[in-house]
């Protein structure tokens, strides 16, 4: 049983490091290939620079009908600015009125804000050449003629049709009613379900129904493979064809990368510095359990930087701010099982039953340490925006990695080690 616990225990250690090395240096074997965890993280606007732009609504709306009508700049502008191919915008609401766009990678920022606030154009389109409309594809490559634009539109929203399945519903101003009713007349004449009006928002086709009736009532129902989310989505975009509201430009701050990437690079040798020197006084003064500790915390920076990979959450100074306070959380969670190991073992019981007890021991204040600190992290998200976000998650991320390694992963590779050494000097006792 000794020798399997001991191989168990190497084989552990082996995986650890093997997942470490491929996680700092990557991993190619033929056509597989496994990136870097520098290459698969994203950075967020304070590493890689960029541009944040804050703009103020001109308008008298108020309360609910302004809070709608942010939320339709929002979408708009989140679309505009996906379509530059940048990495994770960060588009917040401030206060009532304010809406602040953080654009990491933004080479010229002036480019980038003149999309933010062009117009949109929203069109119904009859199509009328050979090439079929379809949602996603450029309108430059079909034919059609101009039904009405978004100006046209009074309302969309989502509902549901005979078999409880989400739809857009539409409503038109008188003008647009009449538009509609001629362009759905031409549409059927191609025949029922055969004749397409496509919806094009800033030269891209968003929806593409065919029309099974003639419509003369100021309303149309989109129906397709929604899901209500997806249909929300859509029915916003078609809501705010153009900027709701006019928008003024009150700050502009463009962020360089170079000093973003020194102060990464800052950081990232402050953390190995600071986690050689805690491995050290761990290794020193526990022995065997220090060395586990090590290993564990190796393992807990696994865990955090690809659950933030999978998250596909992106990296920011006070994120890494996170990470160290849960780091340093993990660490004083061994401190305080180790602590509780010396003592059960100076009562003259054995090591495998001191494991058990001083984790049984440390286990309250080491929860209510971490839960704590969790509602705080909880909080902040709430209420939190931008960078407290940012550093809300990667502590929550934190803690949960941190409790997992030092009461599991801990716990289990402490009695692995007792395959090969039965010691209780090895383990932090000086009896």
């Amino acid at each position: 049983m000794k020798g399997k616990n001991s191989l168990l225990f190497f084989l552990i250690v082996a995986l650890i490091a093997g997942v470490a090395f491929i996680a700092i240096n990557g991993l190619t074997i033929g056509t597989f290939s496994i990136q870097s965890v520098q290459d698969q993280m994203k950075l967020g606007l304070d590493i890689k620079g960029g541009v944040v732009v804050v703009y103020e609504a001109i308008t008298d709306e108020t309360g609910d009908e302004l809070a709608r009508t942010m939320e339709q700049t929002k979408q708009i502008i989140g679309r505009r600015i996906n379509e530059l191919g940048l990495t994770e915008p960060i588009i917040t609401l401030q206060g009532d009125d304010r809406l602040r766009i953080e654009l990491p990678g933004v080479d010229n920022a002036q480019d980038a804000i003149d999309v933010i606030g062009k117009t949109a154009l929203l069109e119904f389109g009859l199509v009328t050449g050979d090439i079929r409309a379809m949602e996603g594809l450029p309108s430059s490559i079909i034919e059609y003629d101009l039904v009405l634009t978004g100006t046209n539109i009074r309302d969309a929203f989502v509902t549901a049709d005979e078999f409880n399945q989400p739809v857009v519903a539409l409503r038109f101003d008188a003008t647009g009613t009449d538009l509609f009713r001629e362009g759905t007349t031409k549409a059927y004449a191609q025949g029922a379900g055969i004749g397409q009006i496509a919806i094009i928002l800033d030269s891209e086709i968003i929806s593409a129904p065919v029309v099974n009736n003639i419509i003369s009532n100021g309303e149309a129902i989109i129906q397709g493979n929604f899901t209500y989310d997806s249909a929300n989505s859509l029915a916003m975009l078609i809501r705010g064809g153009a900027l709701p509201v006019q928008l003024s430009e009150v700050q502009t701050s463009v962020i360089g990368p170079t000093l973003g990437l020194d102060s990464l690079n800052s950081a990232v040798k402050a953390a190995m510095v600071g986690l050689l020197l805690v491995a050290l006084y761990m290794i020193i003064l526990y022995k065997i359990p220090g060395v586990i500790s090590t290993i564990t915390l190796s393992l807990y920076a696994l865990i955090v930087v690809y659950t933030l990979i999978g998250f596909n959450a992106t990296l920011t100074l006070p994120g890494i701010a996170g990470i160290v306070i849960s780091l340093g959380m993990a660490v004083d969670a061994n401190v305080i099982i180790f602590e509780r190991l010396k003592e059960e073992i100076k009562t003259g019981k054995s090591l495998r039953a001191s494991i058990d007890s001083g984790f049984h021991r440390g286990m309250s204040t080491i929860i209510d340490s971490n839960v704590t600190t969790f509602i705080a992290a909880l909080v902040l998200f709430a209420f939190g925006e931008g960078p407290i976000k940012g550093f809300a998650v990667t502590l929550m991320i934190g803690i949960v990695s941190s409790m997992f390694t030092a009461v599991v992963a801990t716990k289990t590779m402490l009695k692995l080690s007792l395959g090969f050494t039965d010691r209780k000097k090895l383990y932090g006792s000086r009896g």
